[in-house]
């Protein structure tokens, strides 16, 4: 089940404990900046860096924060893993740490701080709340039309081969309850890179979870270099086919066999 919502409270309502996992690779110019806007808007909240040993230095930054506040924690990794390892390595430490709420953003400051609120209101009724783009009142700021069309295009296509209604299927800003985490079977996860976000997307709604878009205003980074690039999202859609057809094909195995044992049956 999916909703839409325009919740805009700025206090987290009883959710528990929550903390923010922010993954970097090459962030110096940005991190402490995203931190802080996050310890500003919401005292309560913490914040889990995961750092693919960026080799700008910004491990060492994020140290620096954990040393200065005991909301902010760190979780240094080898190296260059991709976005959903580094996710899945900052989910289990969370779970470990005992968080009931376990959320996602980016570090370049595309996903602001100041919303967060919104999430944590949606959050109240839902198992996984996703900041949207794509729902009324949602927006990009400082994109070329091209890479408009491309998110909104992709997502469409997420939508038709997936079968399922979410808007805003790839967007990285996010709250999943633990018990959500819990639900899906993270440890059967094989998408490493911008796929993950899809992927999690439709385990959760597989499992019978709701799952919730409140609108956000998106930034494009202002500062550092962007990973995202036209190449890597026709990649991230190749797998989604792959795995979507894939899919669609053990669904149909099912579907026969079934039918194969009622027609026994009946005989």
């Amino acid at each position: 089940m999916t909703e839409h919502s325009t919740l805009a409270h700025d206090q987290p309502r009883s959710l528990g404990r929550v903390v923010m996992v922010v993954p970097t690779y090459n962030e110096a110019d940005n991190l402490a900046w995203i931190v802080n806007r996050v310890r500003q808007a919401q005292p309560a909240l913490d914040v889990l860096v995961v750092d693919d040993n960026s080799p700008d230095g910004t491990g060492d930054i994020a140290d620096a924060l954990a040393s200065a506040d005991e909301h902010v924690h760190v979780l240094h990794r080898a190296g260059k893993g991709g976005l959903g390892a580094a996710y899945l390595a900052g989910f289990a430490w969370a779970l470990e740490a005992g968080y009931d709420v376990i959320g996602e953003m980016d570090a370049d400051g595309s996903h602001q701080p100041e919303q967060l609120g919104r999430l944590l209101a949606g959050l109240v009724d839902a198992d996984l709340v996703i900041g949207s783009r794509w729902v009324p009142g949602g927006s990009v700021v400082n994109w070329p039309w091209q890479r408009e069309v491309l998110s909104r295009g992709g997502n469409l296509y997420v939508r038709l081969l997936l079968g399922i209604s979410v808007r805003d299927a790839t967007a990285g800003f996010r709250l999943f309850r633990r018990s959500t985490l819990e639900a899906i079977r993270l440890e059967e996860v094989r998408s490493t890179g911008y796929v993950f976000q899809t992927d999690l997307v439709s385990r959760t709604l597989h499992a019978g979870l709701r799952v919730r878009e409140v609108p956000i205003e998106f930034v494009e980074r202002v500062r550092g270099d962007s990973k995202m690039s036209g190449q890597v999202a026709i990649e991230s859609l190749k797998r989604i086919t792959q795995w979507g057809l894939r899919e669609r094909w053990e669904r149909a195995r099912c579907r026969a066999s079934r039918s194969q044992s009622r027609a026994m049956i009946e005989v």
